[in-house]
């Protein structure tokens, strides 16, 4: 048998893939200052390991899971010292070892993606999509931190491969497992309760669409045709159902109470007129003693995306959530190589992209519209995994089933991985900056988008090692997007541009600054805007300065 046939040559492939990728990350990581986000999964992880409390977690609208594996490593370290970390005071030392445990997710992720390729592509099918996954340098950049974006994908890819491989078989594998992952789906991120229930009902509508179940009968009405359907989907719906009560039964049971009342409930209730509402709600909100549980952090995130965020987008500030938002920033973010794959595909075979994964991604595109959380294409990984997935599907079908000798080259797709490989090589290790050169690159990409999408917090290392260099032993003003501690501690002076100034001068910013340098992070520049005319002034007026240096996420003015 040839080499290539062995599923040995998989997990080789695999390994591959997984350890370049893996060691990325790790170096990459000792590089990078605490984004926006890690400092507080710290705090509130060891908090929880240390008193068995998600209030934190909760109160953020932050599922638990992935903070409480990342963190359950530090925990153990401080137990077997006998002393306790300080979250923020001690970032240093325990940050690596939080991100280096995140790679299990990783891991986790490949292996999924490769089980899904497989699927529908065979064994080429998730040889590539292993590639694509590994070698994609948006997701690539936040494997390498520890935050909870990548196991949400990784707990994505698994429900739906199980709730694939479940359809026609026994309630075990049908319903039980895929139950279980639906609720570590949603242990993982909020997000998984609509991604995993969109992802179920595309796949289950394939499956009863590919066995003539949802054909009506010929000479239906319209009307007719809508029943037989409704009809025709009840054991799907039923099982759906099921695997969301077991997955929600999981979800609250491993996050727990402290069976306590919720102040917010309670001062809600208080602040209520006199009458019946009141008289019912003030001793319902003193004696529901339920709180903290998950259904607080699903409410949490539900009412953030209701209220939406104000949005940087192609150098424009939405005050207000923008439809176009996503579809937009995947075209910015997704890399050249994975948009001539694409074309290639629909060029030469399109219907090799039929398959599950298709509606799934439809469903998925067709739902960022409503998505109203703008900070950051972190939030649609799912999403870009599965295209890469499906990208590597339809390309491993035209070569196992070439029809008229029209397939994909083979010399093609390999140009196209080594391009990604040189891709996040050069973005090493910052990956999270990456814009495509359709959209002017990386090295301006803070014009067209900002947040976790280019400046994250991360970049406090790069720039003290710049102010060692070129402003040795002076302090620098810096006027900063991010929670990493370093900020607290020399040489860097915080300003802040928003709270600190009255009329927003040149004049005035000098003597806040009090220095030689000023450095500004790029999304407090350019990634938001404010109604305060002494800020916007402040602003306009650096933006309209050119910067005498940069790192790649702060712009450094010389206010002398």
């Amino acid at each position: 048998m040839s080499l290539l046939r062995l599923r040995g040559f998989d997990l080789l492939w695999l390994l591959a893939f997984g350890v370049a990728s893996s060691a990325w990350a790790v170096t990459a990581a000792s590089r990078l200052g605490a984004t926006f986000d890690e400092p507080f999964y710290l705090d509130a992880g060891l908090t929880s390991w240390r008193t068995g409390s998600n209030k934190k977690l909760m109160s953020a609208g932050t599922m638990p899971l992935p903070v409480d594996a990342i963190t359950l490593p530090v925990h153990l370290w401080e137990r077997s010292r006998g002393e306790e970390f300080h979250a923020y005071r001690d970032i240093d030392r325990i940050l690596p070892v939080a991100r280096a445990t995140s790679l299990l997710f990783w891991w986790a992720a490949l292996v999924y993606t490769m089980r899904l390729g497989r699927t529908w592509g065979g064994a080429w099918g998730g040889r590539l999509a292993v590639a694509l996954i590994a070698l994609e340098p948006n997701i690539l950049g936040h494997a390498a931190l520890a935050t909870t974006d990548i196991a949400g994908v990784a707990a994505m890819l698994a429900l739906a491969y199980h709730f694939h491989h479940g359809q026609g078989m026994g309630w075990g594998r049908r319903v039980a497992i895929p139950g279980v992952l639906y609720g570590v789906g949603l242990l993982a991120k909020a997000s998984g309760m609509i991604f995993g229930v969109q992802a179920m009902l595309a796949i289950g509508l394939w499956h009863l669409a590919a066995n003539g179940a949802l054909t009506a009968p010929v000479g239906s009405t319209l009307r007719g045709k809508a029943l037989h359907i409704w009809h025709a989907s009840y054991a799907l719906r039923k099982d759906m159902v099921a695997i969301g009560l077991i997955g929600f039964t999981l979800a609250f049971a491993y996050v727990g109470s402290d069976w306590v009342a919720e102040p917010t409930f309670v001062k809600w209730a208080e602040s209520l007129p006199d009458g019946t509402a009141r008289s019912a709600m003030l001793p319902l909100s003193r004696n529901l003693t339920i709180f903290p549980n998950a259904g607080e952090a699903i409410l949490q995130q539900v009412k953030h995306n209701i209220r939406g965020h104000g949005a940087w987008l192609l150098g424009t500030y939405h005050e207000r959530a923008h439809w176009s938002y996503f579809p937009i920033a995947l075209a910015v973010k997704t890399p050249i190589p994975v948009f001539a794959l694409l074309i290639a595909v629909l060029m030469i075979r399109p219907r090799s992209l039929v398959t599950p994964l298709l509606p799934i991604v439809l469903f998925l595109l067709a739902f960022t519209l409503n998505c109203r959380v703008q900070i950051g294409i972190r939030f649609m990984f799912t999403l870009m995994a599965l295209v890469n997935i499906a990208l590597a599907v339809a390309v491993a079908r035209t070569w196992s089933e070439p029809g008229n000798g029209r397939f994909v080259p083979r010399w093609f797709v390999a140009a196209l991985l080594v391009a990604m490989g040189a891709v996040s090589v050069q973005m090493w290790p910052n990956g999270i900056r990456f814009m495509n050169q359709l959209w002017g690159g990386v090295e301006t990409g803070y014009l067209r988008l900002g947040d976790s999408n280019y400046d994250w917090g991360q970049g406090l290392p790069e720039l003290k090692a710049w102010n060692e260099a070129n402003n040795p032993g002076q302090p620098l003003a810096i006027c900063y997007f991010g929670t990493d501690p370093a900020i607290l501690y020399p040489p860097f002076k915080p300003v802040n541009l928003y709270h600190d100034l009255q009329t927003g001068t040149p004049e005035e910013v000098r003597r806040l600054a009090g220095g030689k340098y000023l450095a500004v992070s790029t999304s407090a520049l350019y990634g938001y805007e404010s109604d305060k005319p002494s800020h916007m002034s402040a602003v306009a007026w650096l933006r309209a300065t050119p910067p005498v240096s940069r790192t790649q996420t702060f712009l450094i003015f010389d206010l002398k």
